[in-house]
This record gives C-alpha cells, structure tokens and sequence, in this order.
C-alpha cells in the first residue's frame, strides 16, 4: 500500500511539471516498487555502492550527505514526502553521495532499469523528471550560497524558511510552523557551523520573537520578519513549476 501511495504522490508532483496524458500515467502506477521502512540513521544510499535502484520517500525526513576523507560531514540537502531522492540513479552507475534517513522513513524503491525504460517510452514522464530534477538543481545551488555567505543566523533561518515553504507545497506545514526532527548537530552540519553556534543562533532568533521551538516543532509567529531576517527568495524554488 505505501508503495502505491508513493507512486500516486510522485504522480501528482509530475503533473504539475509537464501535462501527462493516460498512457503515461498508467506506466508511472505500473511501476514495480519494493516499500521497505528505514529507522533513523539508516542508508537508503551509500557513497559508492552500486546504482541499481532509485528511492522514492513516502513518509518521513531524510538527508543527502557528503563526508570528508577525516569523516567530517556536510549535509547538503534535506528531503520531504514525495520527493524522488536519487533519481539520478536511472542514469549513473556509482553513488556519488549518500542518503541517510532523518526519521522513520517509509520508501518505494523501484529498479533503475524500470525508471529508464519508462523514460525512454513515455517523453513526457521524461520531461516531467527531468524538471523535477533542475529544481532539486537549483534548490543546491541556493544552499551552496548560503554555506558560503551568509552569515550564521541568516544561514539558519534561511533553511527554516526553505523548509517552511516546500512543506507547505507537500501538506504538511506551513509559514506559520511545521514538524522540524533535525538536531542541532544535524543543522550544523547542514548550515557549516558548530553545534554550538548552531545553539546559540536558535537562542537568539527565539528571543527576538522570530521562531519558536516546541520540542520537535517549531513555530514562526511573525513569517515576514523571519523571512526578511533570511534574505528569503523562494525564487530558486520555482514553485510556479509546482503550484
């Protein structure tokens, strides 16, 4: 059943993308997928192991990571339900990268040669795809910028902002607030700080009544002030590629 519920999401995200007509919706929802549930810390993908499947995430948080040859980590991105996490798999034949579940995480992995195939019978899935995968481009692009300059408490609150609007689009938060299960040595890792840096910006953005951390939730009272506090442009998002 996930897998089935994964494969409809993935369909109603590629709609937005390119106009798809039956026959290419029926190839997406023919799809053989394996569901498998990964607990926290788990790899879907691990740098170098061979690409043979691509990863869709159903329910649940994970990230993409890179780690240095003395093992210090950089997280480069953060992936939601819905969200196609190695799609490059179709087309490459080693890892690059790995994926690491954030929570619980139920997936439907479904072979690289099927993605492929797809692809190649159905050009607009192939459109589709190919779009989906320029925004996860630009949504890089967007990080690399901010790792590299901005400042650390504008770097910390451009990645609530980020995550703030692509939930929003997935259902499942909003400007107002969302479910945020990262650490704050996790949000180090993504932002180039220390965890305790990491610590203090949090501090600092709660006391000027920007956020506000509730365990596991966190909670945006005034959004323009956060967002003008980021520098946000959801431009990078492109959501009126996704809307």
């Amino acid at each position: 059943m996930d897998g089935e519920v994964g494969l409809h999401r993935l369909l109603a995200r590629l709609e937005r993308h390119a106009a798809l007509e039956q026959p290419d919706r029926d190839a997406l929802l023919s799809l053989r997928v394996d569901q498998r549930r990964y607990e926290p810390g788990s790899y879907f993908v691990r740098e170098g192991a061979p690409a043979v499947r691509c990863t869709l995430l159903v329910n649940g948080f994970a990230f993409r990571q890179k780690l240095t040859e003395e093992g210090a980590r950089q997280i480069v991105s953060i992936h939601i339900p819905g969200d196609f996490v190695d799609f490059e798999a179709a087309f490459l034949k080693v890892a690059d990268h790995s994926i690491q579940a954030l929570t619980v995480c139920e997936v439907a992995e479904i072979p690289s040669w099927q993605v492929l195939a797809m692809i190649e019978q159905h050009p607009r899935l192939g459109h589709a795809l190919w779009v989906h995968a320029l925004i996860d481009s630009s949504i890089f692009r967007e990080w690399v910028l901010n790792v590299g300059r901005r400042p650390a408490r504008q770097r910390i609150a451009h990645i609530l902002c980020e995550m703030a609007k692509r939930l929003k689009l997935a259902g499942l938060g909003d400007e107002t607030g969302f479910r945020f299960p990262m650490t704050q040595e996790q949000l180090a890792d993504a932002a180039g700080l220390t965890p305790v840096h990491v610590n203090r910006c949090l501090k600092s953005l709660e006391r000027d009544g920007l956020i506000r951390r509730e365990r596991r939730n966190l909670k945006i009272p005034d959004w323009e002030r956060l967002r003008d506090e980021a520098g946000f442009n959801e431009l990078y998002l492109h959501l009126d590629q996704a809307a």
